[in-house]
């Protein structure tokens, strides 16, 4: 599986973790910045991210910034894309199995690696559970009226 990762200057340490992790446990990760001692607006980063993942490139995606927000904000104006902001690993679960969740966020400054790498691989070893939560998931979309 093919995994986005990106991150802004407020989040380039705990993006390094991840990288490693993910890359130990066998997934294709794709690094689109930044690296150590760049700077970056968050927007421009979740943006690349949302892109890849909404195109098929990536299969899902991680976005790493001071708290998460921002990120999940930028993603989440992406049409047809839900990223969910996690400090704990049940919601973390809970965004793939109930929201369906394909970007998964999370702030440098909030929280520690050991607690952000256990939230990443229950987003990641979680499954969509379809069903009342496919339904529900296909009313976030804003309806859109005929003219």
């Amino acid at each position: 599986m093919r995994i986005a990762l990106g991150s802004d200057h407020g989040g380039v340490q705990l993006k390094a973790a991840i990288v490693e992790h993910l890359t130990a446990r066998g997934f294709d990760v794709d690094d689109v910045g930044v690296a150590p001692g760049e700077a970056a607006d968050y927007p421009d980063i979740a943006h690349v991210v949302a892109e890849r993942v909404l195109a098929g490139e990536a299969a899902r995606g991680v976005l790493i910034c001071g708290t998460g927000q921002g990120m999940a904000m930028a993603a989440n104006a992406h049409p047809g894309l839900r990223a969910a902001v996690v400090a704990d690993t049940f919601s973390a679960r809970m965004a793939t199995e109930h929201n369906d969740a394909k970007v998964l966020c999370m702030g440098e400054r909030v929280i520690g690696v050991g607690l952000a790498l256990a939230c990443v691989d229950a987003w990641l070893d979680a499954e969509f559970e379809g069903g009342r939560h496919a339904r529900r998931v296909a009313k976030i979309e804003p309806r859109r009226q005929e003219r």
